[in-house]
């Protein structure tokens, strides 16, 4: 992935001079010629000469040519400037509206959109379906950039990372198999376990004392299931980290109130909180909304709280604060707790990463909650910090859009890629 960011930086600079060098000469060219009296621009935008639509040539023309990166400039009417190969390969390209012409695909064109209104770089990772009723079995997997480059020019690299993507399937694929195939005899120990107790149970409180071998067989079943339960639990994260890498479509996103949100945190934690004397506060501004998911979100919350509960020490309090500012939702949990080093911090999203494994292994850790938090807060367009100081306890913030998310993937049920040449596809 390093490879192909530098890869789309080298195209950016390339494709800017390569559009804008020649239209800046010609119109130097032009001032001169005509005493300081030409104008820079043709029909409000900044002039291009007419052998730009045709195709550079020598050795920039060649240059892009032969990148296995795809490269499609946009004008300011989204019209096709500059395509290459690798471009005309992945399918970005639709016959236009006119005989003879041509039209980027309508995913380029929606991203596209975004850079003009919001003036900001935009890079998005997904899978297109192929074929023209989408029913391709391999999708495209493609990494889109899109920069302006000024004057209404918009130029869109595109890296094929299907494989990456193929490979990443077939994990999720696996691990959601293994963790199906697990729960069934994971439920079955949990229930021999609980009869086991119950068998072994004294009839009442004035019986006479186990003896030694039940006793032990007692205490084997206690321990069986503490770990089977542990177990379940780490299966059923395994499952829901699964579904929020893509192995099912997200639901459509909705708005949702904060405040529900942590009504229902502190319902899920209470008894946990409670058990080790720890008190859960929340404070900030009332009446907040943000949009997605609200048994996700409520997920990636409790999930944080449950965090700051075991690793903070008996009697402490931890604190979810909100506030909102003009783009963002922000809800911080903030513990008293051991801290987290500072060589711990860049890892501690990472699935199965423990800071502490002893700590963990005592609280029942399953080493996947802050994994998940960091999934559920990519899929809303947000993301997940932190702030720890050693012995000093943590911050822990998630930052949701504080609007609606832009529409980008509703086109892509409609907007699937076909292979072969632009002349074959419609718009």
């Amino acid at each position: 992935m390093v490879a192909a960011v530098v890869a789309m930086a080298l195209v950016t600079g390339l494709v800017a001079g390569l559009l804008l060098s020649r239209p800046l000469a010609s119109w130097r060219r032009r001032t001169a010629s005509s005493g300081g009296r030409g104008s820079r621009w043709s029909m409000g935008r900044l002039a291009i000469p007419d052998d730009q639509h045709g195709g550079l040539s020598g050795l920039g023309r060649k240059t892009i040519d032969s990148l296995r990166a795809g490269v499609v400039v946009l004008d300011p009417d989204d019209v096709p400037v500059l395509v290459n190969p690798a471009a005309r390969a992945m399918g970005l390209l639709r016959t236009g509206g006119t005989p003879g012409s041509i039209a980027a695909h309508p995913l380029i064109r929606t991203l596209a959109g975004q850079v003009r209104r919001t003036g900001v770089r935009r890079e998005i990772e997904l899978d297109l379906p192929r074929g023209r009723d989408n029913a391709g079995e391999n999708p495209l997997g493609v990494h889109l950039r899109a920069m302006g480059l000024g004057a209404g020019y918009i130029s869109v690299e595109a890296v094929d990372v299907t494989e990456s993507h193929r490979l990443a399937r077939v994990r999720r694929d696996f691990v959601a198999n293994v963790s199906h195939e697990l729960k069934t005899p994971i439920g079955a120990l949990q229930l021999l376990a609980e009869a086991l107790l119950d068998a072994t149970e004294p009839a009442s409180a004035t019986a006479p004392d186990l003896s030694e071998d039940l006793v032990a067989a007692r205490r084997f079943a206690e321990r069986i299931q503490h770990e089977s339960t542990r177990l379940g639990r780490l299966v059923q994260e395994l499952l829901e980290l699964t579904r929020l890498q893509g192995a099912e479509p997200q639901p459509a996103p909705e708005p949702v109130a904060v405040d529900w949100v942590l009504a229902e945190v502190l319902d899920r934690t209470r008894t946990t909180a409670a058990a080790r004397g720890i008190q859960v506060v929340t404070e900030g501004e009332k009446g907040l909304t943000v949009y997605g998911s609200d048994s996700q979100l409520a997920t990636a919350v409790a999930n944080l709280v449950e965090n700051a509960v075991n690793y903070s020490g008996e009697g402490t309090v931890v604190r979810v604060a909100t506030h909102a500012d003009d783009d963002h939702v922000q809800i911080a949990v903030t513990d008293q707790g051991i801290g987290i080093a500072p060589n711990d911090v860049d890892r501690i999203f990472e699935r199965f990463y423990r800071a502490d494994q002893a700590r963990s292994r005592s609280t029942g850790g399953t080493g996947l909650g802050l994994a998940i938090v960091k999934h559920i807060a990519s899929n809303h367009g947000g993301r997940v910090e932190v702030s720890s100081t050693l012995g000093g306890g943590s911050t822990f913030t998630l930052r949701l859009p504080a609007s609606p998310p832009d529409d980008l993937a509703t086109i892509l049920p409609s907007a699937g890629i076909e292979a072969g040449p632009a002349e074959l596809r419609q718009v």
